[in-house]
């Protein structure tokens, strides 16, 4: 142990006089010395046997192909080494440690010559730094799971940090092979304009692949990293690249890397800077002629609410960004893009007015497209937006939906025990037990009426009271269920109430809340969708989920599971998609449909079973149609989101019906699938 120390004691002191430790006493390099042989028996830190410096996310379309977005505050993708390319395997030793397969972690004989140059010129010109000893320092400065201050500590000018790096050079020598330590280092280390890693260089510089680079680019590529900003191509000096170029040309050269016809060959190469960065985030998602932005903006908010990847938001936005996670979503291009077509067919990307559109698969909750007719973007402009027109959040509440809530009112009925046949003489205008002080009162009391009273007025069952959109017989079913029954109904089904107003009046005043049932509060397209899946999926609620599978740097899967509940009796669910075959203008299973208000859909389906439901808010403010099939669920919203006065008009409700069956039917396929299970005689007539 003695002359280990002492052997060890010897390698400081030159070490120490090299990087000018001239302040360090004497006793602690022997104490030092004195203390490797135990430190050598220590455990290194972790993250230098496996490094885990920041990475980028890669987040794809649900090929698992098809590219979205990254995200990342490094850009930086590790690669094996059998996947670099020899030459820059030799050029990156050559340039940085031209004994790198020969020394033990610190290069004595380099050390040596570096002091009798520098005693020679009067000052230190001349670094030591062995490519093993520079691992050791970025994997400290760039681990993600250190501190700020911990970071820091890693390129500090003292004695202690030094001695620190030369100490766990040499034992990471012995832990790691050269290969293993020459492919950490050159996945770590920072080449320049935002690249760090080989992958990145390649891909920034060259655009390829750190696999498919020459002599020429692997000697420009290393010649960067002693001042990888100023000497980089692209963001430095292009004659100082080439420059260095040549020395690391000539480095090989000397060293037998390479013969004089191959560096002259290098030497003479015209290199082209054909780069490209990564996008980075959703503005720079792709896609963007479809609007994958917004679905990329909720796939990321949907991400800072899961606590598996920290403990808090901003733990989590910084996983995202330095984890390194692939992860393919459920965002289906195709559908996205009849999606983003149908809403632009009804309004152009300049209309002040939009159709956001939401799909949703039943049982699943999958989000397979969220588009409107914007251009996701920062732009100042009315095509371009950033918020969350379809999803909501970021103080985006969403949009009254109208008469698409009646299918809450319906659903409470039915579980109270009302069957589909529960008849109501339904006047022209209904005049109800609750107090109402507004416009339009009917001495004090709340009294809706229907707006084509020649249509719908009469008697009604829930079939033909829900396909002629009968304002007068859903108030009366609330009634007799009572409003609470059907707000709680609707918060069962996902509807989230993310309006202050609406939460509080939820909360405080439900048992009063009559004209809940014409859908006078805000919710989004994703909402809807998701709260009519439910019904298609015979009561199973699956809250939306933008992600089919998540995969951590590591290659271990991250666990992604559905929240899904069954929040309706599967025969209550059966009994109200019945009822919701009469709006789109097919027959319910005992022939009790008689009209309807969106009839045209029947005639895009043919003979494969659809359902759905129109709403119209009061002057028309919005106009809303969510349909479903037993394998799919769309919603469309028509809206004036920076005006909510602002009406729409009627004159729009076909084209939104259009536009979102249409959806719909690109959702399902081509093919058929299996039609709706029939509701029983006791749900559909009682008993």
């Amino acid at each position: 142990m003695i002359v280990r120390a002492a052997r060890f004691g010897g390698l400081l002191v030159l070490v120490g006089a090299l990087i000018g430790l001239s302040a360090i006493p004497v006793g602690a390099v022997l104490r030092s010395g004195a203390q490797w042989s135990r430190r050598q028996r220590a455990e290194l830190p972790a993250q230098l046997l496996t490094p885990s410096a920041a990475q980028v996310t890669r987040v794809y379309a649900d090929d698992g192909r098809t590219l979205i977005t990254t995200f990342y505050d490094e850009d930086r993708h590790d690669v094996a080494l059998s996947q670099i390319a020899p030459v820059m395997q030799q050029a990156i030793v050559a340039a940085e440690d031209t004994r790198f397969y020969e020394h033990g972690g610190v290069d004595l004989k380099g050390v040596a010559r570096a002091l009798v140059s520098d005693a020679r010129s009067g000052r230190a010109e001349q670094g030591a730094s062995t490519l093993t000893m520079q691992l050791v320092r970025n994997v400290l400065k760039e681990d993600p799971n250190l501190t700020t201050a911990e970071r820091a500590a890693a390129t500090e000018d003292s004695a202690g940090r030094k001695l620190r790096e030369v100490e766990y050079a040499v034992e990471l020598e012995n832990r790691l092979t050269k290969q293993q330590i020459l492919q950490n280092y050159l996945n770590i280390v920072y080449f320049g304009n935002g690249g760090y890693g080989i992958e990145a260089a390649a891909r920034r510089i060259f655009g390829i692949t750190p696999a498919r680079l020459d002599l020429a680019q692997a000697a420009l590529i290393a010649g960067v990293v002693q001042s990888p900003d100023a000497d980089n191509p692209i963001s430095g000096d292009r004659a100082r690249a080439k420059q260095r170029q040549g020395y690391v040309l000539g480095a090989m050269l000397k060293s037998g890397l390479i013969t004089q016809a191959q560096h002259d060959r290098a030497a003479a190469e015209k290199l082209t800077y054909s780069g490209r960065t990564q996008p980075n985030g959703c503005v720079d998602a792709t896609g963007k002629a479809d609007g994958w932005g917004f679905f990329c903006d909720y796939f990321e908010r949907w991400w800072s609410s899961q606590s598996q990847f920290g403990a808090t938001k901003a733990e989590r936005d910084d996983a995202l960004r330095r984890g390194g996670y692939t992860v393919v979503t459920t965002l289906n291009p195709d559908v996205q893009k009849v999606v983003a077509k149908q809403s632009r067919k009804v309004y152009g990307l300049d209309n002040r007015k939009t159709l956001p559109i939401a799909v949703v698969q039943p049982g699943t909750g999958k989000v397979l497209a969220l588009a409107v007719n914007r251009h996701y973007g920062t732009a100042k402009s009315t095509s371009n937006t950033v918020n969350p027109l379809v999803s909501g959040g970021n103080g985006i509440n969403g949009y009254p939906a109208g008469s698409t809530f009646k299918m809450f009112t319906m659903l409470a009925a039915l579980e109270a025990g009302l069957p589909l046949n529960s008849g109501f003489d339904s006047p022209a205008k209904l005049v109800t037990e609750w107090s109402d002080d507004g416009p339009g009162n009917c001495g004090g009391k709340y009294c809706p009426g229907n707006d084509n009273p020649s249509w719908m007025d009469g008697h009604r069952t829930m079939w033909d009271a829900f396909g002629r959109s009968v304002n007068t017989y859903f108030v009366h079913l609330e009634e007799q269920v009572g409003p609470a029954a059907v707000v709680a109904m609707a918060q069962r089904l996902g509807i989230s109430f993310s309006s202050p107003a609406d939460a509080e009046m939820a909360r405080t005043n439900a048992g009063s809340w009559g004209s809940f049932t014409l859908g006078v509060i805000d919710t989004t397209p994703l909402e809807l969708a998701s709260a009519y899946a439910t019904v298609a999926a015979e009561g199973k609620y699956c809250a939306p989920l933008p992600v089919a599978s998540i995969t951590g740097s590591d290659g271990r899967r991250v666990a992604v599971t559905a929240s899904c509940k069954q929040v309706l009796d599967p025969e209550i669910a059966r009994a109200a998609t019945d009822a919701a075959r009469c709006p789109v203008g097919q027959q319910s299973t005992y022939g009790k449909c008689d009209g309807g208000t969106a009839e045209q859909v029947a005639g895009l389906f043919g003979g494969l079973e659809v359902a759905g439901k129109t709403g119209s808010t009061e002057d028309n403010r919005t106009e809303t149609f969510v349909g479903f099939t037993p394998a799919m669920a769309a919603a469309g919203i028509a809206n004036d989101p920076a005006d909510p006065s602002d009406r729409v008009g009627s004159g729009v409700e076909s084209r939104v019906v259009t536009a979102v069956a249409r959806t719909l039917r690109a959702a399902v396929g081509n093919g058929g699938y299996d039609g709706f299970e029939p509701p029983s005689d006791i749900s559909a007539f009682g008993g």
